[in-house]
């Protein structure tokens, strides 16, 4: 799956590794997203709720083997309007 499209897909529910991050404790976390709202990720890690802002770092999805790495500052809209103005 290419960047334009994995911005226009529903995240909540996907896998997500953080990479890059501003802060170094994020860097190579892993979990799974249950919450988005327009700047932030509520992310499922270690069975403890964790929000990061989606500018400070780098995500990284995995879709049928494909891995996608996507500048969090591609998604800061809220999720109904991502379809609309990723780019």
């Amino acid at each position: 799956m290419d960047e334009e499209t994995l911005a226009r897909e529903e995240l909540i529910g996907r896998h997500v590794i953080i990479r890059e991050c501003k802060d170094p404790q994020w860097n190579d976390k892993t979990g799974i997203i249950i919450d988005e709202t327009k700047n932030t990720f509520l992310i499922e890690i270690d069975n403890k709720c964790k929000r990061i802002a989606k500018n400070t770092a780098k995500f990284e999805f995995e879709d049928n083997e494909k891995k996608t790495i996507l500048n969090g500052s591609r998604l800061t809209y809220r999720p109904e309007d991502r379809i609309k103005k990723a780019r």
